[in-house]
């Protein structure tokens, strides 16, 4: 085993885990943040997404010492109370039906809104065509994402709001 320092939702974590441990592994089993899920194993689902320095990255591919000092957010991270607009969003429109790949979908739809803060439904498509939804709730995805926008637009307007 192999101690590695971690940059954890803003709070460095020391973890003794083998060099070629999946992230997701780490975060779940050896830090308990569980909110992060396994779906596929191989990449191609979303639900095990993160954000490595801001950027959405498959956790189930991530060896942890390809990490470095790279800042991984979880979606235990977004928001402390769950106020993100996308988690007021989600629990607004009932957006989950299952709710297991939920949490890799928020985490690709904020890096969405981090680049498009108002998208069109093309670009929504685009950005969360590699998140499944084996509920297929997809229709009620778009539309959070379309009020997490809406939300976000209000609380910059009067200077609220978080994350």
């Amino acid at each position: 085993m192999s101690k590695y320092m971690l940059n954890i939702n803003g709070k460095s974590q020391a973890i003794d885990v083998e060099p070629d441990t999946p992230l997701l592994w780490a975060l779940r089993d050896a830090l308990g943040l569980v909110g992060t899920k396994y779906g596929c194993g191989m990449g191609q689902c979303g639900a095990c997404t993160v954000h490595i320095d801001g950027v959405p990255a498959r956790s189930c591919l991530l060896p942890v010492a390809g990490i470095g000092k790279g800042k991984i957010t979880t979606i235990e991270g977004l928001d402390a109370k769950a106020q993100h607009p996308l988690q007021q969003a989600w629990q607004e429109l009932d957006v989950p039906q299952c709710g297991y790949c939920q949490s890799g979908q928020i985490m690709s739809a904020c890096h969405l809104l981090k680049q498009h803060p108002k998208p069109s439904d093309a670009q929504i498509d685009q950005a969360m065509a590699g998140n499944l939804c084996r509920c297929a709730t997809y229709v009620r995805i778009r539309a959070g994402i379309h009020r997490a926008a809406a939300i976000a637009g209000a609380a910059g307007a009067t200077g609220k709001g978080s994350k």
